[in-house]
């Protein structure tokens, strides 16, 4: 392990922001990573994992630690069910295609997030009708302060909309190392409820969808909204829909009729956060070398080489003027550092 200084982190995050770190290492086994902190306790640390869901708007003025973790496994199954553990460094598209090779459902409507692995139990990532949640079984984490392995379950993880234990009281405490899916081997509870699904299975006049026939369909729609990171810098959907109090709702329905939205419970309701966006005039806005992509108003771009601080001076923008025009506020989905 070679621990590098002012190193570029350009193609180490999905926005390629040119920004440096001041000390980089990166780590391939648990072995490296506790030799890592412990070999580091008084050091500042960042923990880095695929880049996909952060916004860098300042050089890090730390110790970057790489998390690049390989493999996956069957560590248990029954006629129905299958756990599967990944380790965090994995890519997440190429898992999900994995589980979907071995006709292991579950993951399928979460095809094509940017990302590794280990991301995933923290933002409880989330696409077309399932979360993270909905699948996952436990997670192991080693503690940054003693570098102690701790398994957290289900019940521990807290999760909700786009949330986690891991976004709050355990941020900055564990590096996530390895996640454990339970997936179906047969009995697949296909979720095609999402419109767009339905249309594009509707175009290929596919009635009895396969997981592949809904990983297939998932793709064609990302594609076709979302820009490839490799070719346009982007951190998918930079902001979380809105969920607003019905009582609170109803007064700005009145306000504006046409507005679009889900119910998730009783007293809540979701609002796209896109639509808002998109009727506020930002879809396909450009300010320099940052801007809103033409295809999807959730989705802030980098053009070339625009700095963290123009992205999110835009998201900012974005954020004063839905709240004076709708009376919304709406939250970044992508971490700001």
């Amino acid at each position: 392990m070679e621990i590098l200084t002012d190193f570029s982190l350009k193609n180490y995050n999905t926005f390629g922001i040119e920004a440096k770190a001041r000390q980089f290492v990166a780590v391939h086994n648990i072995v490296e990573l506790r030799t890592i902190l412990k070999e580091n306790k008084a050091s500042k640390k960042f923990i880095l994992g695929g880049g996909s869901n952060m916004l860098l708007t300042k050089d890090i003025e730390a110790l970057v630690i790489h998390i690049d973790l390989k493999g996956k496994k069957i560590i248990q199954e029954t006629d129905d069910f299958v756990w599967v553990e990944c380790q965090s460094g994995e890519n997440w598209h190429e898992f999900v295609l994995w589980t979907i090779d071995q006709n292991f459902g579950g993951l399928e409507n979460m095809s094509l997030i940017p990302g590794n692995v280990g991301t995933t139990p923290v933002q409880n990532i989330g696409a077309y009708g399932t979360e993270i949640k909905d699948t996952f079984d436990s997670c192991e984490a080693m503690k940054i302060e003693n570098q102690e392995i701790k398994t957290f379950i289900q019940e521990e993880c807290h999760f909700g909309y786009r949330e986690s234990i891991f976004k709050n009281e355990a941020k900055d405490k564990y590096v996530i190392t390895s996640v454990v899916y339970k997936l179906t081997k047969r009995h697949h509870k296909i979720n095609t409820s999402y419109g767009d699904i339905t249309a594009e299975l509707a175009k290929k006049n596919i009635s009895n969808p396969s997981l592949k026939d809904v990983s297939d369909a998932v793709i064609v729609i990302r594609q076709s909204k979302l820009p490839d990171p490799k070719e346009l810098g982007n951190s998918g959907s930079f902001f979380k829909n809105p969920i607003l109090l019905k009582t609170d709702f109803e007064k700005i329905h009145q306000q504006f009729p046409e507005m679009k939205y889900y119910e998730v419970s009783d007293t809540e309701v979701k609002v796209p956060a896109g639509w808002l966006i998109e009727q506020a005039g930002f879809k396909g806005k450009r300010f320099g070398d940052a801007g809103i992509h033409k295809n999807q108003a959730l989705v802030l771009v980098n053009y070339g080489n625009a700095t963290g601080q123009e992205i999110l001076a835009v998201s900012m923008t974005i954020q004063d003027d839905i709240f004076k025009t709708f009376g919304i506020h709406i939250e970044a989905e992508v971490n700001v550092i």
